[in-house]
């Protein structure tokens, strides 16, 4: 791709293109089987790699699962998650959420939840439900595609920064081609487990996995669709110069 080409469609079309797959874009619970060619992979890859980073570093390393070795890795994962012994005291490379949920980050958290286990039916206090459904994350919600991204462990929080502008363009693209991502953190805590599945060298972090693939559009999860605060509750604007006294 050439980076200075002038845009392929006029300005208003741009515009709603842009803004319409970001927009769009939105956590997928449950994909059709459909696979995704691996062409399209590449192509959603390749213009990720144009995302911005530090002095050029390009912090990302992508791990693409399809097929058995999906399969595989999957079954590898709800193994030991449904094992409590084995399970309850695995930790993770990073600490991706708060130790301590604090308001607005409690109530938005809290929401989101329990919306979309009001759509799936599943009351509160369900523990095996609930369980059941946060496994679906480790068969990547039937995705034909999962995804994971790692990152050097020499590299600063500088490049976790890095790293989510390039997430966010690998969703857009994939939106730009009709498909739907899930990015997630639950792996995290499979962090070792899945490094030894895929043989990643020590010094490569998991930063999250991802699904990929055409959504569902008959499942109910689907219909979920979260809140955002408008642009006033996080946006300060200065454009007067503040009056200083001498």
């Amino acid at each position: 791709m050439n980076r200075m080409m002038a845009p392929p469609v006029h300005a208003q079309a741009l515009r709603d293109a842009v803004d319409w797959a970001i927009a769009t874009r939105r956590s997928v619970r449950a994909f059709l089987p459909e696979p995704v060619a691996r062409e399209e992979i590449e192509a959603i890859l390749s213009t990720a790699r144009y995302s911005a980073s530090g002095m050029n570093m390009q912090p990302w390393h992508v791990h693409v699962l399809t097929g058995p070795a999906k399969a595989r890795l999957s079954a590898a994962i709800a193994s030991l998650d449904d094992d409590p012994h084995r399970s309850a005291d695995l930790e993770e490379p990073y600490d991706y959420y708060p130790r301590e949920w604090r308001s607005p980050y409690l109530e938005r958290r809290r929401k989101v939840g329990w919306d979309l286990y009001g759509l799936l039916g599943i009351a509160k206090g369900d523990k095996e439900r609930m369980h059941a459904q946060h496994g679906r994350n480790y068969r990547f919600f039937d995705a034909p595609v999962g995804l994971f991204f790692t990152v050097d462990r020499a590299l600063q929080e500088g490049s976790l920064l890095d790293y989510g502008m390039f997430l966010q363009s690998v969703m857009v693209a994939a939106r730009g081609r009709q498909l739907h991502t899930c990015p997630q953190a639950a792996f995290l805590k499979f962090h070792r487990l899945i490094a030894e599945q895929l043989g990643m060298p020590a010094d490569q972090m998991l930063v999250c996995g991802m699904s990929l693939g055409y959504a569902d559009a008959s499942s109910i999860e689907n219909s979920l669709v979260t809140e955002r605060e408008p642009v006033a509750a996080f946006t300060t604007f200065h454009d007067t110069a503040k009056e200083t006294r001498p």
